[in-house]
């Protein structure tokens, strides 16, 4: 997992004069995938009343048609990037959240910087999916009768000046965001 990370790393230090060059900036976002993320989205709209039965499976339906848009070329914008990194962020594996990081890094580099704070998130879905601490924050789980919680969590790697740079909450403001969550679902 070391070399897997490093070379991600690699990949994200690496100048863009070496890398190919990037489409245009104005380039046409695909309404397939911008509809296929709208549904994603609102699936979501009601977190205590989601029914995972009925949303697992449009999930599993919304990665595969994603999947489809992806391979054959027909995302282009940043949009469709950022868009697709939600759709995989909702995934089963961790390399669908792999995958969704590596979508957010590329919505990024097309210009769309709202894409960091799902950048950050995907990763924090990955490593805990692969059995490391988050490092940012961005998950909060809850288990049948048991409370609200981020852990694992390793706070002191990331500042809060790098957690502010993408988007996420300080850590005091994470402190309030779970009590939130906890007073609003117990």
């Amino acid at each position: 997992m070391r070399s897997l990370l490093a070379a991600m790393t690699l990949l994200c230090i690496t100048p863009a004069s070496s890398a190919a060059p990037a489409p245009a900036a104005d380039a046409v976002t695909n309404p397939e995938m911008t509809a296929i993320f709208v549904a994603d989205q609102a699936a979501r709209d009601r977190p205590a009343t989601i029914d995972w039965n009925v949303v697992g499976p449009a999930d599993k339906i919304r990665r595969a048609r994603t999947q489809v848009l992806l391979a054959s070329g027909q995302l282009n914008s940043a949009d469709d990037f950022y868009h697709a990194a939600f759709v995989f962020q909702h995934g089963d594996e961790a390399d669908d959240y792999l995958k969704a990081h590596a979508l957010a890094v590329v919505a990024v580099a097309k210009g769309e910087a709202k894409a960091t704070w799902i950048a950050a998130a995907t990763l924090d879905r990955y490593l805990q999916r692969m059995g490391q601490p988050q490092i940012y924050g961005t998950q909060f789980l809850h288990n049948a009768g048991k409370a609200w919680t981020q852990e694992p969590y390793k706070r002191d790697l990331i500042p809060d000046a790098l957690r502010q740079a993408t988007g996420v909450p300080t850590l005091a403001k994470q402190g309030e965001q779970l009590k939130d969550w906890t007073r609003l679902m117990p």
